[in-house]
């Protein structure tokens, strides 16, 4: 296995099909209701927030690598608009599915040569650092998401 397929291996690990932290993002979204993507927990963000979050800055790595320019602004990544069914939860993790899966096939195309390469602007470091902080910040989120989850879900459980 080459140098950038190994690296698309652990994106897909973190999004998708992972178990080597014992989930993945998938997993811990698929069987949560709209109801409870959406449920606040303090002044925390909610999960649905996250996912959306998550998922801003998959479309916006894919743009860079498809078409080569970085228009994604940090201020816009929380823009959630209003989720209101279940319908429309599964239309955003279906969103972050093939967002997900479509990065990690460009990551596998990308030449070994170009990953250590500067990510659009010297100023916003390589490709490497971008790619592996898509995994780190998948993680982190990923995170906040289980234990959010695990809160709503004994919230519930103690109505």
């Amino acid at each position: 296995m080459n140098f950038t397929n190994s690296i698309a291996k652990q994106f897909r690990e973190v999004y998708l099909d992972g178990t080597w932290i014992a989930t993945n993002l998938k997993k811990e979204l698929q069987d949560l209701s709209w109801e409870a993507a959406i449920t606040k927990v303090g002044s925390l963000n909610t999960i649905a927030a996250l996912a959306f979050h998550l998922n801003y800055y998959l479309s916006g790595l894919i743009k860079v690598y498809k078409v080569g320019t970085l228009d994604i602004k940090d201020k816009y990544s929380f823009d959630l608009p209003p989720i209101s069914s279940q319908d429309e939860w599964v239309s955003l993790q279906k969103d972050i599915w093939q967002n997900s899966e479509e990065l990690a096939q460009l990551i596998s195309a990308l030449p070994e040569k170009e990953i250590f390469a500067p990510f659009v602007e010297e100023k916003y470091g390589t490709n490497y650092r971008n790619i592996t902080g898509m995994i780190e910040h998948g993680y982190y989120h990923l995170g906040q998401i289980v234990i959010l989850k695990k809160l709503i879900i004994e919230r519930e459980e103690n109505s």
